[in-house]
This record gives C-alpha cells, sequence and structure tokens, in this order.
C-alpha cells in the first residue's frame, strides 16, 4: 500500500515538473527584457500596444457574438432533442463531435469557396460579412463544449414535468425556453460560454485566413518579431483561459445536484 502511494506521488511530481517547469522557465524568460534586472516591462510594452488593444478588443466582441448564436442554437435544440426527440441523440452528438475532427482550415477553406465575391452568396466581400462569417465558424467550433454543458444541465432538472407545468399555466414554447428552461440550465450555459470565450481568444487559422484583425494572429505575427513580448503574451493568454476554466470550477458548486430523471 505505501509502495502503491510512493509511486502515485513520483508519478503526480512528474506530471507536475512537465507542467510547471515550462511555464516558470516562460515567466522568468518574459521578465529579463531589461538586462540584468527582473522588470515586467515586456508586460508594459505588450498591454500598452495599441494593436494588442485593438486585437483583444475584436476577439472578446467575436466571442461575445458566438457565444449568444451558441446559446440561440444549441439550447431549444438540446431542449428539444431531450424533450421530443430523444432517438435523435446518438445523431446530434456526432455532429456536435465533427467541429473536433475536421480541421478549422478545411471548415475556412469552404468558407471562403462558397462565399467569396464571386458566389451568389458573397459575404466575404464585406467587413461586416466576414466578421459575421467568422462569428459563424467559431460557433461551430464551439458546438462540442457548449452542446455538451448544455446537455449535461439539462440532465440534472425534470424537462418533460417543468414544460408540461409551464404549458399548463399558459405558457408559450418561446417562454418556457426562456423563463422556465434557460434559468435551470443557466450555470451549464455559463460554463459552455467561458469554453467558447477561450477557444475564441486563441483561435488563429480562422482570423489569419479570413485576414481579421484577431487576438491569435496578433500573437503569431508578436512572436514572428519579438523576443520578449511573445512569452509575456503567453503567459497573458494562459491567465486568460485558466481564468475561465477556474471561472468553470467556482460556478459548478452552484449547479443543481439533482439526480437524472427519466424524461
Amino acid at each position: 500500500m505505501k509502495s502503491g502511494k510512493f509511486w502515485a506521488w513520483v508519478v503526480f511530481a512528474l506530471g507536475a515538473a512537465y507542467f510547471f517547469i515550462p511555464l516558470i522557465a516562460t515567466v522568468e524568460f518574459s521578465m529579463r527584457m531589461r538586462r540584468g534586472v527582473y522588470s515586467l516591462d515586456a508586460y508594459k510594452v505588450v498591454l500598452g500596444d495599441a494593436r494588442f488593444q485593438a486585437s483583444f478588443g475584436y476577439s472578446v466582441l467575436a466571442a461575445v457574438f458566438t457565444i449568444i448564436l451558441g446559446v440561440l442554437i444549441v439550447v431549444p435544440a438540446a431542449y428539444w432533442i431531450r424533450l421530443r426527440l430523444p432517438q435523435l441523440r446518438p445523431i446530434v452528438e456526432f455532429i456536435t463531435l465533427l467541429p473536433l475532427v475536421i480541421p478549422a482550415i478545411v471548415i475556412v477553406f469552404g468558407y471562403i469557396r462558397m462565399y467569396g465575391s464571386n458566389s451568389p452568396l458573397p459575404f466575404l466581400a464585406s467587413d461586416t460579412g466576414t466578421n459575421a462569417l467568422l462569428v459563424i465558424g467559431y460557433a461551430t467550433l464551439s458546438l462540442p463544449y457548449m452542446y455538451r454543458a448544455v446537455d449535461t444541465g439539462l440532465r440534472t432538472i425534470d424537462v418533460r414535468t417543468l414544460t408540461e407545468a409551464a404549458q399548463i399555466l399558459g405558457a408559450g414554447w418561446s417562454t418556457i425556453i426562456t423563463r422556465v428552461i434557460l434559468p435551470n440550465v443557466l450555470i451549464a450555459v455559463l460554463s459552455g460560454a467561458f469554453l467558447t470565450f477561450a477557444i475564441v481568444i486563441g483561435e488563429f487559422t480562422m482570423a489569419s485566413l479570413l485576414n481579421r484583425p484577431a487576438f491569435g494572429p496578433y500573437l503569431q505575427n508578436i512572436g514572428a518579431n519579438r523576443a520578449y513580448e511573445p512569452a509575456a503574451l503567453a503567459i497573458i493568454a494562459f491567465a486568460i483561459t485558466w481564468g475561465c476554466m477556474s471561472l468553470i470550477q467556482i460556478l459548478s458548486r452552484f449547479a443543481p445536484r439533482s439526480a437524472n430523471r427519466p424524461n
């Protein structure tokens, strides 16, 4: 028993070292911009860069629209599947997994071919259309995470009973979804939203090929032309991602703990 615990701690220590040593080295390197002394100069340069502010602001705005689009699509679809069409769940789950196996570069090249300036739907002929297409692409990439978060939240509530009770009181379908179902799965929706935010902030392929001023291409451009600033940006992006993950863990403490009920 003691030997098992020892080797478990050895494996844990090796895993922690594999994770933290490169992170600590990156932090240390990012603080060596001023020769002979540790400083936060690289972080000051990055945070004061107008391109950083513009690209980060663009990606945050794109993430907000992506989350809204994802919620509008996923919540009604997942709710209706659990309520009326449970036999379609395997098919829908398979479809929502496709963005994990189809590379983003394939998706974006399909967009370029279908919505280029010479196509019947020339979305890429204008900045507004290109931005809308990018948000749709981001919603596609985040679909596996958003759908599973919402589906998990729906499993913790009795969808059929809540729906029947709301219908007895005269509620329509839009009222049921917005005022009955959505508040009960709000924690799950927020978990999916934070995952979506982290994906959008770091995404490079779609934004680059569609020539959008997003945060991912900015990271790549700085990494190709600077020394210390890329390390600072890597730590900032890491902090944003883990901040989102921490918020998910905090919000999960407030999630309903009821057992699954047959619907």
